[in-house]
């Protein structure tokens, strides 16, 4: 299991402190490789220098390193040359991720003059003495290998929080808390590929069943099954039909039917794979089975996976509207696998934008402007880091508000007007393709009402166009049938219905009463 966490780069660079922080949020264990020498050693590494040589120090590193790899899970703050070796850096990318951290010369020849003894310990030749060198002397020397490694972060001159918030971006790693127990979140390529692992950590036993629908079941269920099988784990799998129209009572009496057969019972774990129907589905039925059993989330699309694989809420449609029944019931843990994103439709891809747009929105600028760049741009993110960023921004939003009672509401920008749109449609746009069309909508709330500045609605619909998504309705759709929609929104208190609304990029208002003339006004 790939859930080894490597910081790197040079020293004074934040290696320890930003580990620690990183690990408390992680529930992880922090390792500090150097520690470790000397721990190992019994001396201080100046005195490992003088006694025996940088060569048999680094000999040592390298043992430490194996020891740690083998260990398989924490954070772990590398000495500043540990991957100058090509055998410790294929260890360490092979087991983990490994970011290298980049700091201004000033900021590390400020931290180095409170702490003289971490000065960086280097010999110029096979026979010369150790001796320590000055920050911007090691930056000369290692520049091209500091470099090199393609995840790399600036430290900047703040709170180590934000620089944190970062690295668990690039890394793709949470721990979400605050809705009964906390759970991992991993994000990156090849996640599907740890599941089985996971299950044995957490001492996961007895049976499973394996929940996909027409598409996702018979494309990742052959490689899902055998690596839970191999666990130990008694699997059975159950399709379910795809798509919005059969997110139904009915689909979870099927489920419910199949964790019968399968016979299900508190100890087990139910899995979804696929998009958020899919795990909607699941986990509900997961919530109401038993009273509540374990459930994963393993999203393959992108809608799922920076939306709705997130937070706990469960549920299923009925004919008068989206969602009118649910549960809040945590996943056990989601791995949300960005390889899976290849095979996923441009069409699908598109729809899923409209929800990082929407995080950007509600609490990410930068995010914004990445979305700014266009459609072939995030299409062309192989490593997927923007959907990291997505996710991080409902998990902190849901973190701050876990069943919904203030500032998550924040999330539903876009979707009071979005998800009347699909009823009045008939579900035949996609929820991105609606909810692209209720931001641009609720932004010219926003602005009316006069929260926003003028022109926040045309940049909004600017970016969204650039990517390919609607941004105003089709003129045959019935305006009053999307209005009847709207006020079934289960999104009221005392009869009103009342919205997210954007302030600025970076700021949603939430709790916003509208007047239904106003609304009429524009939708209409």
């Amino acid at each position: 299991m790939r859930d080894l966490f490597f910081l790197y780069g040079p020293p004074g660079s934040g290696k320890t402190t930003l580990g620690q922080l990183l690990a408390r949020r992680l529930e992880l264990p922090f390792i500090d490789l150097d520690a470790r020498i000397v721990e190992a050693a019994g001396r201080p590494i100046p005195a490992i220098f003088a006694a025996e040589g940088e060569p048999d120090f680094r000999a040592r590193e390298s043992e430490c390193l194996r020891q740690v790899v083998a260990e398989g899970s924490g954070v772990v703050a590398l000495g500043g040359g540990a991957l100058l070796a090509a055998l410790n850096r294929t260890m360490a990318e092979e087991a983990g991720v490994v970011i290298c951290l980049d700091a201004p010369l000033e900021l590390l020849e400020t931290r180095l003059a409170r702490a003289p003894g971490t000065r960086p310990l280097v010999t110029t030749s096979v026979n010369a003495p150790a001796a320590a060198v000055p920050p911007a002397e090691l930056l000369r020397r290692r520049a091209t290998h500091y470099g090199s490694f393609e995840r790399r972060l600036t430290v900047e001159d703040v709170a180590p929080d934000a620089n944190v918030d970062a690295l668990q971006a690039l890394f793709g790693a949470y721990r979400v808390a605050g809705m009964g127990a906390s759970y991992n979140v991993r994000v990156g390529g090849g996640r599907l590929d740890d599941l089985g692992a996971f299950f044995q950590v957490a001492g996961w036993k007895g049976r499973a069943v394996v929940v996909g629908d027409e598409h996702t079941l018979p494309l990742y269920g052959p490689r899902l099954v055998p690596a839970l099988a191999r666990c130990g784990i008694d699997v059975k799998r159950h399709a379910i039909p795809a798509g919005e129209a059969g997110k139904t009572v009915d689909t979870v009496q099927m489920l419910w039917r199949a964790f019968l057969d399968a016979r299900i019972e508190r100890g087990d774990t139910i899995i979804a794979v696929g998009g958020g129907v899919v795990g909607d589905l699941t986990g509900f039925a997961a919530a109401t089975w038993l009273r509540g059993v374990r459930w994963v989330g393993l999203p393959t699309t992108l809608l799922a996976m920076v939306d709705s694989s997130l937070g706990g809420k469960t549920g299923a449609d009925l004919p008068q509207g989206k969602n009118l029944i649910g549960a809040f019931h945590s996943p056990a843990l989601v791995l949300a696998d960005t390889d899976t994103l290849s095979s996923l439709p441009d069409v699908e891809f598109r729809a899923g934008l409209a929800e990082v747009v929407k995080h950007g929105v509600i609490a990410d600028p930068d995010l914004f402007d990445l979305c700014a760049e266009g459609f072939e741009s995030l299409r062309a993110d192989a490593e997927g880091l923007f959907v990291s960023r997505a996710m991080a921004v409902k998990i902190r939003t849901i973190e701050q508000d876990p069943y919904e009672q203030g500032q998550r509401a924040a999330l539903n920008f876009g979707h009071t007007i979005g998800h009347g749109i699909e009823k009045a449609m008939h579900f035949t746009w996609r929820h991105g393709e609606a909810v692209s069309v209720g931001m641009v909508a609720e932004a010219r709330l926003s602005e009316r009402l006069g929260l926003a500045h003028s022109g926040l609605a045309d940049l909004l619909a600017g970016v969204l166009q650039g990517i390919g998504l609607p941004v105003s309705l089709p003129a045959q759709v019935d305006r009053a049938a999307v209005l009847d929609a709207i006020q079934l929104d289960k999104k009221r208190a005392g009869g009103i219905v009342r919205f997210a609304l954007p302030v600025r990029i970076g700021e949603v208002r939430t709790g916003v009463a509208v007047e239904p003339a106003l609304l009429e006004e524009v939708i209409g």
